[in-house]
């Protein structure tokens, strides 16, 4: 699917969650289908009918930040959606965008940060554009189930939470985890339009999961940078954790995902418990492995 058409398909989607009540319009009877109409839009963000159309059926390009800035405003997107539409709108040319597989490298002062977040027994991993789990420290690989043993292939955020049925048993808000995952993805890609791999993992979520074609179909882009998850682990029961997601310097489709927990609660007891599971773990398998 090219680029226009994902605008449109975006802009749609945009549109038919107004009401015209929620813009301060008269709600009229017996409306067929329900959001704004696209002459309603077109109103709102003081553009001709005529050009809004052409522009929501790829048949227009290159509109101007004035034009794309009034249709964010009438559509009342939030930041992360304002972004994903000026990048559908305007894709700039750089390697991930033109077709060339970008290497994403993580630096080695990162790396020291995950080892030192291990130390205090804080789960933390890097991830990338396509949402690849680049690095992770040991109590990030002991809160995700089954981590050890995923091939490199298999250790991506998407593919795990809709391919591996141990996903829906470590999280408790599984559909949560489901659509944050989602939006992430169609968020890279509005930024990567032409990311080879990008469209690979969609197509491949696509054709394995139901479930994410029914969220992948919804256009939602990424939003939630903190918050809270629940979990269920066989090592050390259930649990509530909060997360941050914060962009790291140098690079701006990486993500260090921390974990936090209330100090003196039954999660930081679980968290502890977690901890001695996993450096027992990993002795053991130090020792195995010089044997």
């Amino acid at each position: 699917m090219d680029h226009p058409v994902k605008l449109g398909d975006f802009l749609r989607s945009r549109r038919a969650r107004l009401n015209p009540g929620d813009v301060g319009m008269e709600v009229q009877r017996h409306r067929r289908v329900p959001g704004l109409r696209r002459e309603e839009l077109a109103q709102l963000a003081g553009v001709s009918v005529d050009y809004y159309t052409r522009l929501e059926q790829g048949r227009s390009k290159n509109a101007s930040p004035v034009v794309l800035d009034a249709i964010a405003r009438a559509l009342q997107l939030n930041e992360t959606e304002r972004e994903h539409l000026f990048d559908l709108a305007n894709p700039i040319c750089n390697p991930a965008r033109c077709g060339k597989v970008l290497q994403q490298d993580v630096l080695p002062e990162t790396r020291v940060l995950l080892d030192t977040l291990e130390r205090a027994d804080v789960p933390a991993a890097v991830i990338g554009l396509r949402t690849d789990f680049l690095a992770a420290n040991l109590m990030f690989r002991a809160l995700m189930i089954g981590f050890d043993t995923m091939s490199p292939h298999e250790r991506n955020l998407a593919r795990y939470v809709f391919l591996d049925p141990r996903s829906r048993e470590l999280h408790r808000d599984w559909a949560i985890v489901a659509a944050d995952a989602t939006a992430l993805l169609r968020f890279a890609i509005g930024r990567h339009p032409r990311d080879p791999r990008l469209h690979e993992l969609t197509k491949e979520l696509c054709l394995h999961s139901e479930d994410f074609r029914r969220i992948w179909d919804e256009h939602h882009v990424l939003e939630r940078i903190s918050g809270v998850k629940r979990y269920r682990h066989p090592a050390a029961g259930e649990f509530t954790l909060g997360y941050q997601a914060l962009t790291l310097p140098g690079d701006a489709d990486q993500m260090l995902l921390i974990y936090t927990v209330d100090p003196a609660s039954p999660s930081e007891t679980a968290l502890r418990l977690l901890a001695k599971w996993a450096r027992a773990n990993d002795s053991q398998s130090q020792d195995n492995g010089s044997s």
